[in-house]
């Protein structure tokens, strides 16, 4: 089994109000490739900064990496179009950032990207994948795509209070631009990708195709990649699929995670890290709506709950990680 993490930018995210995956705009361009860092290596090497929210709340990589130190499960990092370069070992998949959705042709080339990732998925030597994504205002872009499909259109936020009339806005606006419209594009994922996507999820429904092609099992890690479920049911694809998030984002009653994923045939495993327990700056924006989910947290939670790993020792890991990052930005800033 290997955990395969797809990291890529796009402009979407730098529209005022869609994302909180970084403290700033300008902070949150790097933060894709932090957060491979920080699951690679445990902290952050090139980039300038731990990715937090405005308000402070971290990455979800600091769980990701967590989970990895309790675990030592394999990781494959994947440049889907990073807007800044990583320290962290990739494999290059596009190397193109994502426009705006509002712009014309944001990601011109989707169906390059999706047929490279398909063949890598192929590929791989593992008999099962958990793919799992970072990228800033990737909830908006596949709120684009699932309306292009026809599929039910809610996506989760990272934001306490989700942004949804504003997302909707921005994909109605992208869809105009593309003369498009809500359904438009089904049975032509690769036509919504390329109109209102994004550069990673491209990657993502490619890897999970190319897999699935080749008989491997495939969980997709995280909310989001529904869109991904979505993009490769209109391919074609017909194998079993799973998805496995957070109980922050099943509580989440805008994004729909359940009846989504009924709509998609995926089976769906939702695990609760019960930080509702504990008093920890690592945790507490989580239980007042922050982030959600990222990086492959809820595969992540869920690959340590089925090791018998308990909360309460995946809890005290992830104050660790924390803490020492926290420790080691204070001490570069010194």
């Amino acid at each position: 089994m290997r955990v395969v993490l797809v990291a890529g930018n796009t402009d979407t995210a730098r529209i005022d109000g869609i994302s909180a995956a970084g403290a700033n705009p300008d902070a949150m361009v790097h933060t894709p490739s932090a957060d491979l860092e920080i699951v690679e290596y445990g902290h952050p090497v090139q980039a300038p900064v731990v990715p937090v929210s405005p308000t402070g709340c971290p990455t979800p990589a600091v769980i990701t990496r967590a989970v990895r130190e309790l675990l030592g499960f394999d990781l494959l990092a994947v440049d889907a179009g990073l807007a800044r370069s990583t320290a962290a070992p990739t494999v290059t998949i596009g190397d193109e950032v994502g426009n705006d959705i509002r712009t014309p042709d944001p990601v011109a080339s989707a169906s390059d990207t999706f047929e490279a990732a398909r063949r890598l998925g192929r590929s791989l030597p593992d008999k099962e994948l958990v793919i799992g994504e970072t990228i800033p205002g990737g909830t908006t872009t596949a709120l684009g795509v699932l309306t292009a499909l026809g599929e039910q259109p809610t996506v989760s936020s990272s934001l306490p209070e989700n942004p949804l009339s504003l997302k909707r806005d921005v994909v109605g606006e992208a869809l105009d631009t593309s003369s498009m419209s809500s359904g438009s594009a089904a049975g032509n994922p690769l036509e919504a990708v390329r109109y209102v996507g994004d550069p990673v999820l491209a990657v993502v429904a490619g890897l999970t195709a190319g897999a699935t092609d080749a008989g491997k099992s495939v969980t997709l890690a995280g909310g989001t990649q529904m869109a991904a479920a979505a993009l490769v049911r209109h391919a074609g694809t017909d194998a079993s699929i799973s998805l496995e998030t957070t109980s922050f984002i099943a509580v989440d009653e805008t994004a729909g995670i359940r009846e989504l994923a009924d709509d998609l045939d995926v089976a769906l495993t939702v695990t609760d890290p019960g930080f509702d327990s504990v008093s920890h700056p690592a945790m507490d924006a989580y239980v007042a709506g922050e982030a959600k989910e990222g990086v492959g947290m809820g595969g992540a939670l869920s690959l340590a709950a089925a090791a018998d790993v308990s909360m309460a020792a995946v809890r005290e890991k992830i104050a660790t990680v924390y803490d020492r990052l926290v420790g080691e930005e204070v001490t570069a800033n010194a």
